[in-house]
């Protein structure tokens, strides 16, 4: 015969659930704000960095799948964190990474903590870059800073 357990049973999945659901309710509502500053954006995502989930997203157009590249993005940023590390620059901050493309401005910028990554991508050719990353280092700021993330 089995000696009882007293230790409380799945007392961590409902924990984990809710933090997930606040996680992702402050993304949208972090993807409202983008849509509303930057109203010609063609896509955004904020991405849960531990898993490569996409937490919460935004698209212009079909052919942008932000959720399906959400695992690459994180694993770019990875990648970068440890060039920075061959690089002994291990007092520089990664602030973000613009990859230009022929039409497109894709930007990633990870909270402070590093838990979550926001994807923005713009129009090469009607987004004032500087523009575009202020609006992102401030959204990012306020992701972090998030009464419900700090409450969860």
């Amino acid at each position: 015969m089995k000696p009882k357990s007293y230790r409380k049973k799945g007392t961590r999945q409902p924990a984990l659930h809710k933090r997930r659901q606040a996680l992702t309710r402050q993304a949208t509502e972090l993807i409202d704000q983008f849509r509303a500053e930057l109203p010609l954006l063609l896509g955004v995502t904020v991405i849960d960095v531990a898993s490569g989930s996409s937490l919460a997203a935004h698209s212009a157009s079909a052919a942008l799948d932000l959720p399906a590249a959400a695992r690459f993005q994180v694993g770019l940023v990875q990648r970068k964190h440890e060039a920075l590390a061959a690089l002994r620059l291990p007092d520089q901050q990664l602030e973000d990474v613009l990859i230009t493309l022929s039409s497109q401005l894709h930007l990633l910028r990870l909270t402070r903590t590093g838990e979550q990554l926001i994807a923005l991508v713009v129009d090469a050719q009607t987004t004032n870059l500087a523009l575009a990353r202020d609006i992102l280092r401030t959204l990012a700021e306020q992701l972090e800073t998030a009464p419900a993330l700090r409450a969860a």
